[in-house]
């Protein structure tokens, strides 16, 4: 049996939707779709709602079917295939491609660890939960997930980590303004303070050193890593009341630090809380 075909057999069988590769694309439209009739864009990662048999619609071809996958114009796509891809999404996965040894220092610095494979130039980590795809969030970081493909280069390594809030971060876009009109600068926190009822406070204090981390070690496009930053620490201890303001003022003094300007950390915050209908 052709290597690739087995390859797609064996993920198949664990319930991960497969497709063949030819390069690092997928197979281009059959003639049934030629010219896009099915509504389809060829070679991309998008699709139409096609019944084509063939695997020319990427993302959207990927599939646990064992009879499909060996049918005859799957097979002969797997003896001309250079590589087998998957649909994360589709398995309940998501795939961060760190693509070279800087983004991969960033994760090892900012997000938790999870089951990672080497790439040619860096690390696919993956985490368990689905979540929307986005390219190009920082350099060398995209998101694989729903309406995506990755290349399987193997089981990896490492325990497999539920799906963060700090990766899910990375494609929320700030809201472009804030609506109240201007106010004293002040460090806002929830209410309630106290200690946090589902979390210890060594959990808390190290979640805000590595917030501040995250934020200090930022070396382009500090306005959105520190509102993408409120945004995790919001999301996990927001709605508890664990947060003080000896918290969020170490948080404004990291962001600061980096050229922010007080209006901004509150207007930051402000769009944070309200991204989470706190």
């Amino acid at each position: 049996m052709n290597e690739h075909l087995h390859t797609a057999l064996e993920l198949a069988f664990c319930r991960i939707p497969v497709l063949p590769l030819r390069g690092k694309v997928p197979f281009g439209n059959c003639r049934r779709c030629a010219d896009n009739a099915c509504g389809g864009r060829p070679n991309m990662k998008t699709a139409g709602p096609c019944a084509c048999p063939g695997p020319c619609h990427a993302w959207a071809a990927a599939t646990t079917d064992p009879d499909v996958i060996q049918s005859g114009v799957w097979r002969r796509a797997w003896m001309r295939a250079s590589a087998v891809a998957y649909h994360p999404g589709g398995a309940g996965l998501t795939v961060v491609d760190l693509d070279h040894a800087d983004a991969v220092t960033w994760a090892r610095e900012t997000l938790p660890a999870t089951r990672s494979v080497p790439t040619t130039r860096g690390e696919h980590w993956i985490y368990l939960g689905r979540m929307q795809s986005a390219n190009a969030l920082r350099p060398g970081v995209d998101i694989k997930s729903t309406m995506a493909y990755a290349r399987y280069l193997g089981p990896g390594t490492g325990r497999m980590a539920e799906l963060p809030d700090a990766v899910r971060a990375l494609v929320v876009k700030e809201p472009a303004a804030v609506r109240p009109a201007p106010q004293p600068v002040t460090v806002p926190a929830p209410a309630g303070g106290g200690a946090c009822p589902h979390r210890t406070p060594t959990y808390l204090d190290r979640g805000i050193a590595m917030a501040e981390q995250r934020i200090t070690a930022a070396r382009e496009a500090v306005h959105a890593t520190v509102y993408r930053t409120f945004l995790a620490v919001l999301s996990t201890h927001g709605r508890c009341g664990c947060l003080t303001e000896a918290h969020t003022a170490r948080l404004f003094t990291a962001a600061q630090a980096k050229g922010e300007s007080p209006r901004h950390c509150t207007d930051a915050w402000t769009n944070a809380r309200t991204q989470l209908g706190l």
